[in-house]
């Protein structure tokens, strides 16, 4: 590590097993859990397969519930699929499984349509796709251990009366509480800096979580009763799954994929649409220009992928520390841009400190070295600094230009109008001019 604006320089090394094995790239604590939960679904599949009679109209009806996953897999295969942690309908076809079949079943369901996803859809690290199997293994495995100790033998008749019914829906929610709560914890243990409540449930999610179980619960019910009537469930199942991946890759197409981030284009039609608000409240509004210190060095030295990296962790600390309704994108290369919607100079001065404190603490593990950096920012405020979006926009960049000239690693606002220059000392500790 280094002293504040510079950054940690280490020459390129030969390949080294990290590069090899992402896996061991990650946190210590993350292999850990990640190794633990596919150990702990392996051992337990293990367990159930030796005390499960096998039979083969239970192997059949898995089979069929397996090949119309596959069949909502292929048909939704050109739309592609977001980048990130994607959400889809699989659901419909494990918990059937679950509710249907003997536990074991339940455990080796997601193997067959991970593997499909990861051939036919979008390769990934393998490790995030042997995870993806296990935590849904494990959660749907709980969930039919419970139901099937009450419902010795689950057709779709059984579903008829009340307390099947309300068990299988407490199982299905069950399954999605246990499957969400595995992969919070992983996606928590790769960046500590990320709230709960990103990882864990927002309204949007919620809802989706009730689509699936109640699909996940009819198809069970139909298939129960006889497993030709998949016929029927598959094709609305595809029309849901269909929509709701238009929905992301919509989504998507708003979002900087190296930050995950509003780009430059979406970004400014949110700040359009915040400052017409603005004029008509007479509510004030900052504009922020933020800009990574000495980013080049890093592409430089360690390559393009770190400087991703870099990117991206920069992007969590500015998400990390604005408010719900701040509007945060990327404007290009190494710069992003924030809008603070009811900011005055004094909470938009204290903001971009807490922005430039938060990222000055922030380091980027990369092999044997620690990658640190520092931004630079310039502030605007609408009516001080500018009356539309172009005019903040250029003088938070001029405030920004003149953080860099007096040494970076600070905030500026723009000289006030007619004010003669004047000459400023240069905190080494990054102090705001």
């Amino acid at each position: 590590m280094t002293a504040s604006g510079e950054i940690a320089v280490e020459p390129r090394g030969m390949l080294s097993l990290a590069d090899r094995w992402p896996l061991l790239a990650q946190p210590a604590a993350l292999v850990a859990y990640l190794c633990a939960t596919v150990g702990l679904a392996a051992g337990v599949a293990g367990i159930l397969a030796r005390s499960t009679e096998f039979r083969w109209s239970e192997l059949l009806t898995f089979m069929a519930l397996m090949a119309c996953g596959a069949v909502c897999i292929e048909a939704t295969r050109r739309l592609g699929m977001p980048a990130g942690v994607s959400r889809d309908l699989l659901s419909a076809w494990w918990l059937p499984v679950a509710l249907l079949l003997p536990p074991v079943y339940a455990l080796l369901a997601p193997l067959p349509l991970q593997l499909l996803l990861q051939i036919r859809v979008r390769a990934t690290v393998v490790y995030r796709r042997v995870f993806s199997a296990a935590a849904i293994g494990l959660a749907a495995g709980v969930a039919s251990v419970l139901f099937h100790s009450v419902v010795h033998d689950p057709t779709g008749r059984s579903f008829g009366s009340g307390g099947p019914m309300a068990l299988a829906v407490g199982c299905a929610a069950l399954f999605t509480v246990l499957n969400t709560a595995l992969i919070a914890i992983a996606l928590h243990m790769a960046d500590p800096d990320t709230r709960w409540r990103d990882v864990l449930w927002d309204r949007e999610r919620v809802l989706l979580d009730v689509v699936e179980l109640c699909l996940g619960v009819l198809v069970a019910i139909a298939c129960g009763l006889s497993p030709v009537l998949l016929v029927l469930t598959l094709p609305p199942v595809v029309l849901l799954q269909r929509s709701l991946l238009h929905a992301q890759l919509k989504a998507a197409a708003r979002t900087d994929a190296k930050t995950g981030l509003l780009n430059a284009a979406a970004w400014q039609r949110e700040a359009d649409t915040e400052i017409v608000r603005a004029r008509r409240t007479g509510e004030t509004l900052a504009l922020l220009i933020v800009d990574i210190d000495h980013f080049k060095r890093v592409n430089d030295t360690y390559g393009h992928l770190v400087g991703d990296q870099v990117l991206a962790g920069v992007a969590t600390a500015l998400r990390s520390q604005l408010r719900d309704y701040d509007v945060v994108g990327r404007f290009g290369g190494e710069e992003f841009v924030v809008l603070l919607p009811r900011a005055d100079v004094a909470e938009a001065r204290r903001v971009a400190e807490r922005l430039r404190s938060r990222v000055g603490r922030m380091a980027i593990p990369v092999d044997d070295a620690m990658i640190t950096v520092t931004i630079s920012a310039g502030v605007a405020i609408m009516s001080l600094h500018g009356d539309d979006l172009i005019e903040l926009l250029a003088a938070a960049d001029l405030a920004l230009y003149r953080a860099k000239e007096l040494g970076r690693d600070r905030i500026c606002l723009p000289v006030a109008p007619l004010a003669p220059p004047r000459a400023r000392a240069d905190n080494s500790d990054g102090g705001i001019p």
